[in-house]
C-alpha cells in the first residue's frame, strides 16, 4: 500500500479514506490563480455504497489500497445474499444483496461478473454493461394500436420489467442495458 500525494489521485484507483475503502469515481485538479492547488475527488465507499465529494489540499496524502478483482459466475440469489462461484477453483462466495445496489434483477444463470475483494472480503460486484435475457411474459400486440407509441411492457426471466417494441414475443432473447434497465436489441 503506497501513499499518494493529492495531485496523483486519479480516477479508477482505490484509496483508504477515514479508515474506509473507497473507489475514486472522478477527479479534477484545480490550480487557482491565488492559493495552493487542490484535487476535488468523488469517492464511493465500497462498504456502504455512499458517494461523497472531497477536496484534497496539495500537501495531503492518501493511502492507495490493493483491491483484488476476480471473475466469478452467478449461481443463485438467496434472501439477503447472492452466491457466486469462481469457475477455476469452484469456490463459492456469498455477497450481501446490498452490494449489488438494486442490480440483482439482471443476474441470469451463469452470468460472468467481477467481484472486488478487500482483505479477502467481498466489497463490490461489477456486472457487464449489457446482459442477455429471455422474455418470460409478453402481451400480444394489437394491430393498429397507436396509443402505446409502439412499445409494450414485458417481464424477463428474472422478474425485471422492460419497455420493448411491439414485435417482441415470449421466449425471445433480448439484450438489456444494465445501467438504464432498457431494451437494447434482440440477441443474435
Amino acid at each position: 500500500m503506497a501513499k499518494l500525494k493529492a495531485g496523483n489521485i486519479s480516477k479508477g484507483i482505490y484509496v483508504l479514506h477515514n479508515g474506509q475503502p473507497h473507489y475514486v469515481a472522478k477527479t479534477q485538479f484545480v490550480s487557482p490563480g491565488k492559493g495552493s492547488a487542490f484535487t476535488r475527488a468523488r469517492l464511493q465507499n465500497l462498504k456502504s455504497g455512499a458517494t461523497i465529494d472531497f477536496v484534497f489540499k496539495s500537501h495531503d496524502s492518501v493511502e492507495e489500497i490493493d483491491v483484488e478483482s476476480k471473475e466469478m459466475q452467478f449461481l443463485y440469489l438467496g434472501d439477503d445474499e447472492v452466491v457466486f462461484m469462481d469457475p477455476r477453483s469452484f469456490e463459492q462466495v456469498s455477497v450481501p444483496t446490498a452490494l449489488l445496489d438494486g442490480k440483482e434483477k439482471f443476474l441470469v444463470p451463469e452470468l460472468k461478473v467481477y467481484v472486488q475483494f478487500y482483505q479477502e472480503k467481498p466489497i463490490g460486484v461489477n456486472l457487464p454493461p449489457k446482459v442477455e435475457m429471455v422474455v418470460e411474459q409478453a402481451e400480444e400486440a394489437v394491430a393498429g394500436d397507436r396509443q402505446t407509441a409502439g412499445k409494450k411492457t414485458v417481464t424477463m426471466e428474472t422478474g425485471l420489467t422492460v419497455q420493448v417494441p411491439l414485435f417482441i414475443k415470449k421466449g425471445d432473447h433480448l439484450v438489456i442495458d444494465v445501467d438504464s434497465g432498457s431494451y437494447v436489441s434482440r440477441a443474435n
